[in-house]
């Protein structure tokens, strides 16, 4: 049975959420555990909307968990049962969201059900991929081994999205910045300093009438540029949600300039990083090959990888299925791959593949970071001069010809 409840911790925050039990009494116990005092406690089919936990409004930091893998894998090598290692985790974790969800998978686990089944419950915090590696550890009787390539794996996995995310970030904060800040100029101080300049007389140079009728522009239809905006936002949205959308985002994704290539390489060190761990936690390999797929973050890849599962499945190599997708899948990972499925090393070559492309990208972003600097520079520069001589000048050729 579930009981929905509010909480105060040691600390006094309100925390409310949700609590398997088998009635009122365990539910209240299992709760004082883990140093809460039960405010409100009702099963689920009764409780008042006010008691809700607004969970839709809450998300579960990526770094939150990393860190709960990596600490699972060393309680787990000190030999500490997995029901006591949950308990220590959920109440070190400080999101009240992820704690409800440890408090769940403990409870589980405690009735004894295994921890991979126990997890695969909240696939919106522990994803196919984790689960299926958890399930394959405790199938082989190597769960503790397995924890540390899950541990390892999230942590790299979260290092590389951290640096693609800070190479994107920069760019895109300065544009928006200029955007805003040249938007609030044309509506709000170009009109002013323009009046001046028809105060003035004498024939405006072209800079300036072009200045004049973007500024009037903007004052005038503003709210349609906003519009415009907005609309194509929802439906690059909408149409991303759709197999033919996303296929087709996705495609120009990978032939933008730059960022294409750097993007083609964050798949290929995903792909490589993900088959490597799913292959030494024991996943067969098209088993392995679908979850890749499903996770790679990529159309285009999920359906190469798709059509070659399907080319294994009939006896065919994954290097020989890739090598028909030169452009996606380059030649040295095809031919890594097949030089460890001829060597029977396939998860180690994948390791030297995910390695590579890691260093890879981490050159390629450190290299954009370097070149978008002067590039925004030159953009800025090009911005203010075109306003001295849009404005400045001929105020001084108005002023010097009195």
């Amino acid at each position: 049975m579930k009981f929905n409840y509010q909480a105060r911790t040691q600390g006094g925050e309100i925390q409310t959420g949700t609590v398997e039990a088998s009635g009122k009494e365990s539910a209240i116990e299992t709760l004082q555990r883990y140093g809460l005092v039960v405010v409100f406690l009702e099963a689920t089919s009764a409780v008042p909307i006010y008691a809700r936990s607004l969970n839709l409004f809450k998300k579960i930091k990526v770094k939150d968990l990393v860190l709960f893998y990596r600490q699972l894998a060393i309680l787990f090598e000190a030999d500490v049962s997995p029901l006591d290692s949950l308990k220590l985790l959920a109440e070190q974790i400080k999101s009240p969201l992820f704690k409800e969800v440890l408090f769940e998978v403990s409870n589980d686990v405690k009735d004894g059900e295994p921890l991979s089944s126990a997890m695969e419950k909240h696939p919106k915090v522990f994803s196919t991929f984790y689960v299926n590696v958890v399930r394959a550890g405790e199938a082989t009787g190597n769960l503790q081994d397995i924890l540390k390539y899950l541990a390892d794996h999230a942590e790299r996995e979260y290092n590389l999205t951290s640096k693609v995310k800070s190479a994107f970030t920069y760019p895109i904060a300065i544009f928006s910045m200029f955007l805003i800040i040249g938007t609030l100029m044309m509506i709000f101080v170009i009109p002013q300093m323009l009046s001046m300049l028809k105060e003035l007389g004498g024939e405006l140079p072209i800079t300036t009438k072009i200045l004049i009728a973007v500024s009037n522009f903007f004052r005038s239809y503003f709210w349609v540029v906003g519009l415009i905006i907005i609309g194509i936002v929802v439906v690059i949205k909408k149409t991303n949600k759709t197999p033919k959308g996303k296929l087709f985002f996705d495609k120009l994704k990978l032939k933008a300039p730059i960022f294409g290539a750097l993007l083609q390489k964050i798949y290929l060190a995903r792909f490589s990083e993900n088959f490597k761990t799913l292959l030494r936690g024991g996943i067969s390999i098209l088993k392995a090959m679908d979850i890749t797929g499903s996770i790679i973050g990529n159309k285009v890849y999920e359906n190469i990888i798709a059509e070659a599962r399907e080319r294994v499945r009939v006896g065919e190599t994954i290097s020989g299925a890739f090598s028909n997708h030169p452009k996606e899948i380059t030649p040295m990972v095809t031919q890594m791959i097949g030089v460890g499925e001829k060597t029977a090393q396939l998860d180690g070559i994948l390791d030297k593949v995910a390695g590579f492309y890691q260093q890879d990208v981490d050159r390629m972003v450190a290299n954009m970071t370097q070149l978008i600097e002067p590039f925004m520079i030159l953009i800025l520069g090009a911005g203010v001069g075109f306003l001295v001589a849009s404005i400045l000048m001929p105020i001084y050729n108005a002023t010097s010809g009195m």
